[in-house]
C-alpha cells in the first residue's frame, strides 16, 4: 500500500526537525541572527553546564561558528497540543577546537504562535 501524503504526526516531525536543523545550521555558520529568530523570547536551555536564556544561547556565536559538523538521528515527536510539540533526537557533532566527536540526546519544545514555530525549551543530555 502506497501513502500519498504523510500522516499528521509525520508531517509535524518533518517540519520541526527541519527547524531544529536550522538552529544547528546557525551554529555551524556562526549566524547569531538566524539563531535568535528561531528562539522564543522566553527560551530556556538546560545543559550540563547550567541554564541559559535566549541571549545566552545566541551569545555563543559572538566569535563565529561553534561547531564544525553535525548529524541528527533517531528523531521522535511527542505532541503536547495543537501548538506545542516535544522533539527529541540524538545529535552527533564536533565543536570547534576540540577535534573530538561528541554525542548527546536533545529534547526541544517548539511552540507555534502568530510568528510561526519557535523553540521555547531545549535540554541536552550527554550520551553514554
Amino acid at each position: 500500500m502506497t501513502r500519498t501524503a504523510p500522516l499528521p504526526d509525520e508531517a509535524r516531525l518533518t517540519e520541526l526537525l527541519a527547524l531544529e536543523r536550522q538552529v544547528w545550521d546557525a551554529l555551524l555558520r556562526g549566524d547569531a541572527a538566524a539563531d535568535a529568530a528561531l528562539l522564543n523570547e522566553r527560551f530556556l536551555g538546560v545543559y550540563p553546564s547550567g541554564f541559559s536564556d535566549k541571549a545566552g544561547h545566541v551569545s555563543q556565536l559572538g566569535d563565529g561558528p561553534s561547531i564544525l559538523r553535525y548529524a541528527l538521528s533517531e528523531a521522535r515527536l511527542l505532541d503536547l497540543g495543537e501548538d506545542r510539540a516535544l522533539l527529541s533526537y540524538l545529535a552527533h557533532y564536533e565543536r570547534i577546537g576540540t577535534g573530538a566527536a561528541e554525542r548527546m540526546y536533545v529534547s526541544s519544545i517548539w511552540e507555534r504562535s502568530g510568528g510561526g514555530w519557535r523553540n521555547i525549551f531545549s535540554q541536552d543530555s550527554p550520551a553514554a
